[in-house]
């Protein structure tokens, strides 16, 4: 993995149409630099406890809270106005807020400190800190491989730094800069490689690949509309287009087309442990779609799966053993065997719902964190904890606000960080 030694300012030319300015070096907490954090809160008083903590977090309007993902029992209710945005952070403890101003850090307020063959545990109040990664308009955040890595959407900065510093007011970090501003995303791998995203503000039109010194190693123009990355077994990466998928793995950039006239990914859904990657998939631009993808990241295949009802890109996760998870309109969370490509079970949860035409209005969301899968119900204000295995409902709770966002950290080191789910436009 890649390590920081001293402050430095490189302008690398990349290609003609794409050079990036790289500058590593330590935060800076006196506002000079746009992308350095502020910071002034102080850590709770932690209490020890026997085990981990997995923490959940909701957004409403005019706000966030932090729950108890074991009792759901609020824990915190902090005041946020704006619409917001949420993203584990990476560290397996904090979360981070797109929000005005930047990407500011919410302490859930469960972490675990190893020492020798085991750790020690620890929980706080949760609450929302002074620590602000400064954005013009924060967008995805993608943790990997003890990497977090930011994108600003308004300047097309990319910032990067260890997930285990991220509250460390002496992190050091990395900047890119791509040549103009867009809608995009940046992760980097364990070998310090970095795939970004290549566009404008009008169109976005594909991704470059970076080594650990920022030399451009590969790169492709043909993924329209590209949106979204997920990250598979052996470091593989698929980013969506708008006419199928990229691939990146083993060094290389492989065009997945889509097998209909119309055939746009635009999330994805990876686990580390599995070579398979579960995407949405529009066949239409115009009609809800009911059909998912599943990329075998291991042959560049693509195969389609049909559900039983539409769905909305939010309604997505894996589950606990690798399962494809999407809760469709019918209110049932979908079990798909991504080896198979098979339904294998239909646990219901909610109530039939039917997505907005505002992708900003409360529609239920699907995460999974400590093994449990959670789905939020913004109509009745609830929140429900499903055990997907045992193939039921296994607690829920009813809310005093309307959910939004959902996002959790398993209060434990996040071996398994997955990535931020923008949304889709």
């Amino acid at each position: 993995m890649r390590r920081l030694t001293s402050p430095s300012l490189r302008v690398i030319a990349l290609t003609a149409a794409l050079p990036l300015a790289l500058a590593t070096g330590c935060a800076s907490t006196d506002g000079s630099d746009a992308a350095a954090p502020s910071e002034t809160t102080s850590a709770p008083e932690p209490t020890e406890v026997g085990g981990s903590s997995p923490r959940l977090a909701l957004t409403y309007d005019g706000g966030i809270q932090v729950l108890d993902a074991s009792t759901l029992e609020v824990l915190a209710d902090e005041e946020l106005d704006g619409f917001n945005r949420l993203n584990p952070a990476g560290d397996g403890r904090h979360f981070l807020v797109s929000t005005q101003g930047g990407f500011q850090l919410l302490d859930g307020g469960a972490w675990a400190e190893p020492h020798g063959d085991h750790s020690h545990y620890y929980t706080a109040e949760p609450q929302l800190t002074d620590v602000v990664f400064e954005a013009e308009k924060p967008g995805h955040v993608v943790a990997h491989a003890g990497r977090t890595v930011l994108f600003d959407d308004g300047t097309g900065r990319v910032t990067a730094f260890d997930s285990a510093d991220i509250a460390d007011p002496d992190r050091e970090v990395e900047e890119l800069t791509t040549p103009e501003a867009h809608h995009g995303v940046a992760v980097e791998l364990e070998d310090g490689t970095m795939l970004v995203s290549d566009g404008t503000e009008e169109e976005r039109t594909g991704v470059r690949i970076l080594d650990a010194d920022g030399n451009e190693v590969a790169a492709t123009d043909d993924c329209p509309a590209v949106h979204g990355e997920t990250v598979a077994a052996d470091e593989a990466i698929v980013i969506g287009c708008q006419d199928g998928a990229v691939l990146y793995a083993d060094g290389r950039l492989t065009k997945i087309d889509r097998p209909d006239e119309y055939g746009r990914i635009g999330n994805q859904f990876g686990t580390e442990d599995s070579a398979i990657v579960l995407g949405d998939y529009e066949r239409s631009a115009e009609d809800r779609s009911s059909t998912v993808a599943l990329i075998d990241t291991t042959t560049a295949q693509l195969r389609l799966v049909d559900l039983p009802a539409p769905y909305w890109y939010r309604s997505f996760a894996r589950g606990p053993a690798g399962e494809g998870l999407v809760l469709t309109y019918d209110g049932a969370l979908q079990v798909i065997d991504p080896v198979s490509g098979t339904v294998t079970r239909s646990i219901q949860v909610t109530a039939p719902w039917e997505e907005s035409d505002d992708w900003q209005d409360p529609h239920p969301q699907v995460v999974v964190v400590g093994g449990m899968a959670y789905v939020t119900e913004p109509a009745t204000q609830r929140i429900h904890a499903v055990d997907v295995e045992g193939g039921e409902v296994w607690k829920s709770a009813d809310l005093e606000v309307t959910p939004n966002e959902l996002a959790g950290v398993p209060g434990d080191v996040d071996e398994h960080a997955g990535h931020e789910h923008e949304h889709d436009e």
